[in-house]
């Protein structure tokens, strides 16, 4: 049973319906890995947003731990903003990290490298946004221990928020309360920020409360 708020703390946000990721949605990933696009079997670029799912037992509350296995390098840290619309059509959004274990497979990540446990940090709460337009002009900062490791301009997307949202709603319905996220950029050699137990990774964004998680290393089985 997880412990009592104290009186007059809100409970933190956490996403009502399914939460999709997103994959080279951003115009650098896409360059880097399009020569892969092109061998088989697919033989060319993917032509709709290529989608997966954040299972509910990754959603992981500001300030939460996430653990690090202990055969894996590390874990990736993935930046990015995820777009949530209620029943009455206002828009939201989410500073969200979208942990991952390093791997490489761009069309089907394995289940595994992207929805353990604790795999997606999840803000206290949305802001809310006037039109999709604001995000544009928004730069995501990661810090590791304090240090800048990351800058992600969300100008630099190929499809914009509202482009995203509309590509997406052509071929699959989005409910109100699921989340969209908008793609998680990489550095030149196509990696994200690698994080090791005893970390603390915060994102920020101007218009959004900073989002911290503390990395720990797996427990030894008995």
């Amino acid at each position: 049973m997880s412990a009592a708020l104290p009186p007059g703390t809100a409970a933190p946000w956490q996403p009502a319906g399914t939460v999709y990721g997103v994959l080279l949605n951003f115009e650098h990933e896409h360059t880097l890995w399009r020569p892969r696009m092109l061998e088989a079997p697919y033989q060319a670029p993917p032509q709709a947003p290529v989608l997966y799912i954040k299972t509910a037992n990754t959603w992981n509350p500001d300030g939460g731990q996430v653990t690090v296995p202990a055969d894996a390098p590390g874990v990736e840290a993935g930046a990015t903003l995820g777009l949530v619309r209620d029943a009455q059509g206002q828009w939201a959004a989410a500073l969200l990290n979208d942990f991952s274990l390093p791997h490489d497979s761009y069309f089907r990540p394995p289940v595994k490298y992207r929805c353990r446990d604790g795999f997606l940090g999840t803000p206290a709460a949305l802001r809310p946004l006037g039109s999709l337009a604001e995000l544009a002009t928004l730069s995501l900062s990661v810090h590791v221990n304090g240090e800048l490791r990351q800058s992600v301009d969300l100008g630099r997307l190929r499809r914009d928020a509202a482009t995203l949202w509309a590509d997406v709603n052509d071929f699959m319905t989005l409910r109100p309360g699921d989340v969209l996220m908008l793609g998680c950029d990489v550095a030149a050699d196509g990696g994200r920020p690698l994080l090791r137990p005893g970390d603390t990774v915060e994102l920020s964004a101007p218009g959004f409360a900073p989002l911290r998680h503390h990395l720990s290393a797996e427990e030894a089985r008995a």
